[in-house]
């Protein structure tokens, strides 16, 4: 379960043991950017999010996640499009991301891990 207060970001740089990269989208714990709002820890991360379309499909599906997983972030979604859209909820287990559920779109279900969400009905829009 995620602790504490978080928000949702986009578009901020994280800095990993390899280097900086900026995820698609995360949840970090609440108020991480108040004094840089460009770049933050990985520890601050809770919950990493990439949007895999067929220009990247390796990096979002593997590069990005390896890099995720040896900076040892606990949680990885990717939201892919091709050939339908699906969300595909990974946790990490020794060192790597293991899938967990996978929802397509159109499918209702309900997540407690690493937060509690309801995600009823992904839509290609």
């Amino acid at each position: 379960m995620l602790s504490g207060a978080v928000e949702f970001l986009e578009a901020i740089h994280v800095t990993l043991p390899s280097g900086p990269v900026v995820p698609d989208n995360m949840v970090a714990d609440a108020g991480v950017t108040v004094n840089d709002g460009v770049s933050i820890d990985i520890e601050a991360v809770q919950l990493v999010v990439e949007l895999v379309s067929p220009g990247n499909k390796a990096m979002g599906q593997k590069f990005m996640p390896m890099l995720y997983a040896k900076a040892a972030n606990p949680h990885c979604w990717r939201l892919e499009f091709d050939p339908a859209p699906g969300l595909i909820i990974t946790e990490l287990e020794n060192d790597r991301y293991v899938e967990q559920t996978i929802v397509l779109s159109g499918e209702a279900a309900w997540l407690d891990t690493p937060f509690a969400v309801d995600l009823a009905g992904l839509a290609r829009q």
